[in-house]
């Protein structure tokens, strides 16, 4: 999965869980990186904050401004989005279980369960 994607992934399971208090402390340490990441850009803090209760309308904006920030490149945002989608969904965090890494060029993969993907390369 790539960076924004796990990101995002992470942080719509923290704010379903959030009110479950299935792993707060790792939702909350992981909002707090991204909102000092998004430091001096009141509109990228919105977003991620009306993004917690309205994920559909506000995800195009945050991976948006998560881009922006430089957030995919951020070594401890991506290492916290992953430990709380540990935390959350242990059942899918398995040995090598969507960490999936790219090195150059890829064409044609999909990463997930019960996926369907029809490719025609030309």
């Amino acid at each position: 999965m790539e960076p924004i994607s796990l990101i995002i992934a992470a942080l719509v399971a923290g704010a379903a869980k959030a009110a479950g208090d299935a792993a707060p402390d790792a939702y909350n340490g992981l909002k707090t990186l991204i909102k000092r990441k998004f430091s001096g850009d009141p509109k990228a803090e919105m977003v991620l904050e009306e993004h917690e209760t309205d994920p559909e309308t506000y995800e195009a904006a945050l991976k948006k401004k998560l881009a922006e920030a430089g957030a995919d490149k951020d070594e401890e945002i991506i290492k916290a989005a992953q430990e709380l989608l540990k935390q959350l969904k242990p059942e899918e965090s398995k040995a090598g279980k969507y960490n999936v890494v790219f090195q150059g060029e890829v064409k044609g993969i999909q990463v997930g369960d019960r996926n369907i993907q029809e490719n025609k390369f030309g």
